[in-house]
């Protein structure tokens, strides 16, 4: 397991967990959705700084956080109740959303790495019906903290603001997807490489 970043670092703001003169939160947009989001988030993901569910959580104002440790029924009892819900999540184990369905009330986004939302999805039996949105590939893939060897891999926050610009429209995710992008870069302007990682973007995007 990576090292823990705590928030409580001095020069950390808490909120963002970024070093205090590239705090972001002032900035942070509040996106009202009809889609109520649970961001259900793996206990690894909850003290690393490049965790972008954190962030999401910031700017939805129809959100709960829900956070997958250990003890998986501590999860499963908070997600019994979203009965009206579909999975972000590319399983053909489950049923698949489609556009004849009724958009949801509720949509549930495993935050972890694909190993461990894999085995999120199986210990949580809340889930185990519920009809898996996918999202559609991505003509060019924008400037990320963690690089992807899947090419349909995304952020937290990124497939969030993809998954909502389908059930509610691009007015609704642009907003997600500016605050992405913002918070990728001041990441990498606290650790001084901004201009190193746009670079190599632009030469891996045209390649």
């Amino acid at each position: 397991m990576r090292s823990k970043t705590l928030p409580t670092l001095p020069g950390r703001c808490p909120r963002c967990w970024i070093r205090l003169a590239h705090c972001i939160c002032d900035r942070v947009p509040t996106v009202a959705t009809r889609t109520h989001v649970v961001l259900t988030r793996h206990e690894r993901e909850r003290f690393k700084s490049t965790g972008t569910a954190r962030v999401a959580a910031l700017a939805l104002s129809h959100c709960t956080l829900v956070d997958y440790s250990d003890q998986p029924e501590l999860a499963a009892a908070r997600l019994e109740g979203f009965t009206d819900a579909w999975v972000l999540f590319p399983d053909d184990e489950g049923p698949r959303a489609t556009a004849d369905l009724p958009p949801p009330r509720h949509l549930i986004v495993l935050d972890g790495t694909w190993r461990q939302t894999r085995r999120m999805l199986k210990r949580l039996p809340p889930l185990q019906a519920l009809p898996r949105l996918w999202l559609p590939a991505k003509a060019e893939a924008p400037l990320r903290l963690r690089e992807s060897l899947d090419p349909e891999g995304r952020s937290t926050l990124e497939a969030v603001a993809d998954a909502l610009a389908l059930l509610e429209g691009e007015a609704v995710a642009a907003p997600l997807r500016a605050l992405h992008q913002l918070f990728v870069e001041q990441v990498f302007v606290a650790r001084g490489v901004l201009d190193e990682k746009t670079r190599a973007h632009a030469d891996k995007q045209s390649t």
